[in-house]
């Protein structure tokens, strides 16, 4: 049994991210923490606030990139920065919670800033031991 994870990808000028989990939401919060981890070091994110996220897309590869999009979009509007997600997904439809904080220079040190969400490298799947897998690449 996978007990989820992320990891970054190294991608020319960008970065991808990748979440595996035993479930697809479980992969969906792993790239999402991906997402962050391009930005600061996740382990300086406290999850003090929470925000409410949704979105919904016809097949499970654009869910991801709104999702990322999403969250993209969150932490800019609210200049926060996030460090733990719970995502429910049911059909084509995603709701989630993520918890965060607003965004210390100081203490986060941001490293860049994540544009968006591309189709490249786009991937939402189960592998040979039926974990999902949820990547893509982030424009920096």
């Amino acid at each position: 049994m996978i007990v989820g994870r992320w990891e970054l990808i190294p991608h020319g000028a960008d970065v991808g991210v990748r979440g595996t989990g035993n479930s697809k939401a479980q992969a969906f919060e792993q790239a999402a923490l991906a997402l962050t981890a391009v930005i600061t070091d996740l382990a300086s994110v406290s999850a003090k606030e929470s925000v409410e996220i949704a979105c919904e897309a016809a097949d499970d590869e654009l869910l991801l990139v709104n999702w990322l999009n999403a969250v993209i979009y969150e932490m800019a509007i609210r200049r926060m920065l996030f460090a733990r997600f719970e995502v429910c997904i049911e059909g084509t439809t995603l709701t989630a919670r993520a918890w965060g904080e607003a965004i210390d220079i100081a203490k986060h040190q941001p490293a860049v800033e994540v544009k968006g969400a591309t189709l490249t490298n786009l991937a939402v799947r189960r592998d040979d031991n039926g974990n999902w897998l949820a990547q893509c690449v982030v424009d920096v």
